[in-house]
């Protein structure tokens, strides 16, 4: 092979040598793609501008509103809404060659009935039938509380929304993210759905107290099922108005940017509901106008239809929705769901055992384009955006630049993480835990793609499966959570909390995530309003009250978490190469390891606590205390002063106290 066709990825990674040929046919597909789109529109960035052709526009050449659909199938599209009194024949759209439908209204004719807060439909007469739809590219969908229906809602605010976050710089925040994963209607602790507005009074500045410089906000894409939690979306360019108006989350934007916080959001391109009244779906009466035709466009284990990432209108489409929240709602980025649904025919259901199942057997070659697109969409209109792909099976190149053949994305989630922790909690007594898997688990990466290490994911919050703190303490956090009474299950339950969180941000990545509410140890799971729960709001919640009573142990596990996040700002942790294993006994579940100058020691034990535990640290000096799990403060029970200094011998050895289930970070006085 000619040695230009050999990439860095592949120059790296001994491993991939043997497929540099795939890795550079993988970049060629790309650039052919892109080189293409730029010559039919001069850049990525002019060809994501679908949002501004199709959908309801003011054309002031014209002097009335133009409404745009793209639906080649059809026979006949018809536009209706209360300007008309619901009139399903009286406004007939026209078809050019390239099946986009439209229909003008002159302002003349319509000022007085199309107006802000109106509804409208299309009718769409096709194979499947005459049914109402909404629009493809609504900025606004609503639903009828009588009815439960949901239409399209015109959004022509009097006054724009006035921005004050231009003096943002995100680059500290890129450096190494610290993000709070959040969703708008659980975040108040009212038994109801929380709004933007009470967001950005009630939680923004929890946040911000805690330490976290991003926050990634789920089920901002609108979604009929409430319960689904943001994930089956069925209007793409429509921010969610359970919570409130497009402007409302506008203004939890720029707070949260006044407050030097980025806000990332959680994107789903995935996949897509399947309904047929809400979404695209059989839009234009064909199973494959936005979806693959058949079986193919069906992802059973979802229940929800798959893109067909191949077709041009179709990237346009998804391409412009990314540009549209960047540009519109001045987003930092996104957090990607289901990546490795996107790149593999079989949607990751099988054992990625061989390298050849990441380049030949069951990639879907058109979905690693589309996402290699995207990237360079969302950095050449912002260079300083975040892409985190949520991806499992362990993408080589994933989060490499496109000249090296990669995708493009700045950082991968840690998905084995949560995994091994919630693996180890379920099957595994304190004293078998495996110290050397420990260290594998959360140290195993690659060393040029960053990941975002994060100890549980929102998943095992959800109804069905529990928390860490649920695992650890169970129904003790009912009854045994008060600092005034004595539990050994929650004495053992918040000492392995602190540890598990601050091993997995020293150890597991180059960015650190938490979901809302699990920095305290939230006692209950997560549990949307649904039939089988008598429509209850109990559990869609979160309890902040719990973490402002300072008798509580909840109070201390949140004082723990606001510690270890400005440690790791300041001393820049997770901007530091890998950990360096310094010592490990598997016996005595201790681990020493290293990082950006600081020593991070563990005692995993159950009971064995260590006089004069003696280890060789990297250089010679006084080393001090810097934070500890066992302080009264973070609900330990004070076993080690931090008052002393502790110099190293002739050997390069310092002698510590270790008492179990404890951790100690040191570092060298100057």
């Amino acid at each position: 092979m000619e040695n230009q066709k050999i990439l860095a990825l592949a120059k790296e990674e001994d491993w991939l040598k043997d497929y540099s040929e795939d890795i550079y046919e993988r970049y060629l597909r790309y650039k052919y793609t892109l080189k293409d789109i730029e010559h039919g529109y001069g850049s990525v960035l002019e060809f994501a501008r679908a949002h501004e052709y199709y959908g309801i526009h003011f054309d002031p050449l014209r002097n009335g509103w133009v409404y745009r659909e793209w639906a080649p199938k059809a026979f006949n599209l018809f536009f209706m809404g209360d300007f008309n009194h619901w009139n399903r024949y009286s406004h007939p759209m026209r078809k050019n060659h390239r099946g986009d439908w439209e229909i003008f209204l002159p302002y003349e004719d319509y000022h007085t009935s199309f107006v802000h807060g109106s509804k409208v439909k299309v009718h769409v007469e096709a194979a499947n039938g005459a049914l109402d739809r909404i629009p493809a590219y609504i900025r606004r969908v609503v639903q009828d509380e009588g009815s439960h229906d949901f239409a399209g809602q015109l959004w022509f605010p009097s006054e724009p929304f006035v921005w004050s976050d231009y003096d943002f710089n995100p680059s500290d925040n890129l450096l190494q993210p610290l993000i709070y994963e959040c969703h708008v209607g659980m975040a108040q602790e009212k038994e109801g759905v929380g709004t933007y507005l009470e967001f950005a009074e009630n939680i923004l500045p929890r946040i911000q107290k805690a330490g976290y410089n991003t926050i990634q906000v789920m089920a901002i894409m609108e979604h009929p099922y409430y319960g689904s939690f943001g994930y089956h979306v069925s209007n793409f360019f429509s921010p969610s108005s359970r919570f409130g108006t497009p402007e409302e989350l506008k203004f939890m934007i720029n707070k949260a940017h006044q407050m030097g916080i980025s806000v990332v959001m959680d994107i789903v391109h995935s996949h897509a509901v399947k309904n047929v009244n809400e979404g695209l779906n059989e839009f234009d009466g064909s199973d494959h106008q936005y979806f693959h035709p058949g079986g193919r466009g069906y992802h059973e284990g979802w229940d929800s239809k798959l893109f067909d990432y191949g077709k041009k209108e179709v990237k346009q489409f998804l391409l412009s929705n990314i540009r549209y929240w960047m540009e519109e709602f001045h987003f930092d980025g996104f957090r990607w769901d289901g990546v490795t649904s996107i790149l593999y025919l079989h949607h990751g259901h099988v054992t990625f055992d061989n390298p050849v199942k990441y380049f030949r057997e069951g990639v879907d070659w058109d979905a690693v384009i589309y996402l290699q697109l995207a990237n360079k969409l969302i950095h050449d209109f912002n260079r300083q955006a975040l892409s985190i792909a949520e991806e499992v099976s362990g993408m080589p190149g994933l989060c490499r630049r496109h000249e090296d053949g990669g995708l493009g994305f700045d950082f991968r989630l840690g998905m084995g993480i949560p995994d091994f922790w919630i693996k180890t909690l379920k099957h595994k007594l304190d004293e078998h835990w495996d110290m050397f898997e420990m260290w594998h688990e959360l140290s195993n990466r690659p060393k040029k793609e960053r990941t975002i290490a994060y100890a549980e994911s929102h998943d095992q919050a959800l109804v069905g499966d529990k928390s860490i703190a649920f695992w650890l303490m169970d129904k003790e956090m009912y009854t045994g959570m008060s600092k005034l009474q004595s539990s050994l299950v929650v004495d053992r339950g918040v000492a392995l909390h602190k540890m598990i969180r601050l091993i997995t941000i020293a150890l597991g990545g180059e960015g650190y995530m938490n979901f809302i509410g699990n920095e305290f140890g939230h006692p209950e799971w997560v549990d949307f309003p649904r039939k089988g729960n008598d429509w209850s709001y109990q559990y869609a919640r979160r309890q902040w009250s719990l973490v402002d009573t300072e008798h509580l142990r909840y109070h201390d596990l949140n004082e723990w978490d606001k510690a270890m996040i400005q440690m790791a700002k300041d001393h820049l942790l997770l901007v530091a190469p890998h950990g360096e294993q310094i010592f490990l006994d598997a016996d005595k579940k201790i681990l020493v390891f290293q990082r950006a100058s600081l020593l991070f020691i563990f005692n995993f034990h159950v009971s064995e606590s260590i006089f004069g535990f003696e280890f060789v640290v990297p250089s010679p000096g006084e080393y001090q205390i810097v934070l500890n799990s066992d302080n009264k403060n973070f609900g330990g029970f004070e076993r080690v002063s931090e008052e002393f200094l502790y110099p190293s011998d002739r050997k390069n050895k310092i002698k510590i106290y270790l008492p179990n289930r404890t951790a100690l970070v040191l570092k060298k006085k100057p």
